[in-house]
């Protein structure tokens, strides 16, 4: 588990992609630090507005440097002038804002605390079903904290779900380290037995199942699809991360399934749902990743054609087997990953295009940038609403949308009974000289 310290400079924009990177990294199982000092990981998320703010950028950033362990910088400055903090000699990973929480988390399952209850966060309530996994994957770090999987009864996660509900949740997103593995501990795979009785609570609500791995979810998706087909509360979402398509790779990651697995789960979903969602990650540059390999993996994100995908440059955490492996050099795996970013982007930009022109029935999740509100359709795809108020729409509302556009990984909608607004465009930004500071 990973501790991380947040700076943002800049628009609202900005301010909304730094919500966005550490709500990611919560549902991880990471936790803010009380200050750089004391972080894994900081991340300064930039503004580049005028000349005096590039440089305040770049002094905060080699502050930044000499106080944390390890720096992250986002934002506009790092997109448009990256090459800037290398030649000032600042030791940083540069990145688009999208890929810093699967950066950060490295490929590795979410940690849940011992401790860990529903926690409900606007209208979105978390519940974490269980604790460990069943997986030792030769990358991951987590596992040193978390154990093996450690299942609480269908009962009491099914209780407390009732209790979020009650609370006022509209949407529920069922956690965990694998979730595909809850009651194995027990000898029993409870997985689809939980979803169908949370389903079954009474109210009008959503539910958001999190991350399984394929390994866990293979033995049990014929029998799970079909709770995601009777069941209206849950969105048609899936977040089974595959890493690799390749097998040898898979096989050093000792990842429990191997590529066969990963396409049986999809193919299953694919055959008995009309729509939904596949999340997929992929780490890039694994330390005995060929070029053939890193081939394998574009071809199969090509084919399955993930609607959300995580891509991950490989970095080594202390104390894993894969951290004694002989690594690649940073510039091929920066090579890796710029073309398998450029793939996603083609992949998921595709999928939000052809959502225009359909009408799809939403929930209101939470506020946006500006007077704009995050509403997800019945695949857990994102779609916003601007100027919200003068709707009448809020958050917790359910209402049907017409999708009016797109912008790569989500779409502009608008309120059917209001007739339609034309596209939704892009807020403007605020003051860039505003910063915010999310430490706490």
């Amino acid at each position: 588990m990973a501790t991380y310290h947040i700076e943002t400079y800049g628009c609202s924009s900005n301010r909304g992609e730094s919500r966005e990177i550490e709500r990611a990294l919560r549902d991880g199982g990471h936790r803010p630090a009380d200050g750089p000092e004391d972080a894994d990981v900081a991340i300064l998320n930039t503004c580049t507005v005028v000349e005096k703010t590039e440089r305040n950028m770049l002094r905060r950033a080699e502050e930044l440097e000499d106080e944390t362990a390890e720096l992250v910088v986002t934002g506009c400055m790092a997109l448009a002038q990256g090459e800037t903090f290398e030649e000032a000699g600042v030791d940083a990973e540069i990145l688009h804002w999208d890929e810093v929480p699967s950066y950060v988390l490295n490929g590795e399952c979410p940690t849940v605390t011992p401790d860990a209850e529903p926690v409900l966060d606007g209208v979105v309530g978390i519940l974490p079903i269980a604790r460990g996994c069943m997986s030792n994957c030769s990358y991951c770090i987590t596992k040193f904290a978390t154990g093996r999987v450690d299942s609480p009864s269908v009962e009491e996660n099914v209780e407390k779900a009732r209790a979020l509900v009650h609370a006022g949740a509209k949407e529920i997103r069922v956690t965990g380290q694998d979730t595909g593995v809850y009651g194995w501990d027990d000898g029993d795979r409870k997985l689809p037995e939980l979803l169908d009785r949370i389903c079954d609570i009474d109210g009008e609500f959503r539910v958001r199942l999190g991350m399984a791995n394929p390994g866990g979810i293979h033995g049990i998706h014929e029998e799970l699809v079909e709770v995601f087909a009777d069941n209206e509360e849950l969105y048609d979402f899936v977040h089974a991360p595959v890493q690799s398509g390749s097998d040898e790779v898979l096989e050093e990651m000792r990842r429990q399934h191997r590529v066969e697995k990963f396409r049986e789960v999809v193919e299953t979903f694919d055959d008995r749902l009309d729509h939904w969602t596949l999340s997929t990650d992929f780490i890039v540059g694994f330390p005995t990743e060929t070029e053939a390999d890193h081939e394998r993996s574009m071809d199969l994100l090509a084919e399955v054609r993930p609607e959300k995908i995580n891509v991950t440059r490989f970095s080594k955490r202390p104390g894993t087997d894969a951290a004694e492996m002989k690594g690649l050099g940073g510039t091929v795996k920066k090579e890796r990953s710029k073309a398998m970013s450029e793939l996603k982007m083609e992949v998921v930009g595709e999928a939000y295009e052809s959502m225009v022109g359909e009408t799809f029935e939403v929930l209101v999740v939470e506020e946006g940038t500006g007077d704009s509100v995050k509403c997800r359709d019945g695949a857990y795809r994102q779609i916003i609403v601007q100027n919200a108020t003068e709707r009448g729409v809020d958050v917790g509302d359910f209402l049907e949308v017409e999708v009016t556009g797109h912008n790569t990984v989500y779409a502009f909608g608008d309120p059917v009974d209001e007739g339609g607004a034309g596209e939704g465009e892009p807020v403007e930004g605020d003051d860039p000289s505003e910063s915010v500071t999310s430490s706490a």
